[in-house]
């Protein structure tokens, strides 16, 4: 599992993210038919997406910690218990294809903190 995994896992998997998801949608009402020897089981309910901003905020609050996670990729991996070292944020560099140079620089910082937040938002649910 690479460490963007682990930061996603951090943040879906969360108490705040439970808390503040919303409720699946319902199922959409059964087709009418013939009746069935056995009953069909209801479809499972489709997971709703995360708003990651909100679970963000939501643990900010809850931490009451001064936090930059909205422009910071060291606040925001230690918000969510992460550890960001440089050592860790070179190998999260490395694991979303980073091609710069792993030096911490701010270039690179900028650019795993875009990077983190576009992978988010792709992979919400």
């Amino acid at each position: 599992m690479g460490l963007f995994s682990k930061l996603k896992d951090a943040i879906f998997g969360s108490a705040e993210a439970k808390e503040i998801a919303p409720p699946p949608s319902p199922p959409p009402p059964p087709a009418a038919a013939a009746p069935a020897a056995v009953p069909a089981a209801p479809p499972a309910p489709e997971p709703q997406p995360i708003d990651v901003e909100k679970v963000l905020d939501y643990m900010a609050e809850k931490r009451g910690q001064p936090n930059n996670w909205r422009t910071s990729i060291v606040d925001l991996m230690k918000l969510v218990g992460m550890d960001s070292s440089l050592a860790a944020r070179k190998e999260l560099a490395q694991d979303l294809g980073y091609t710069g140079a792993l030096d911490g620089s701010a270039e690179m910082n900028l650019w795993l903190h875009r990077k983190v937040m576009e992978r988010l938002a792709q992979e919400r649910v």
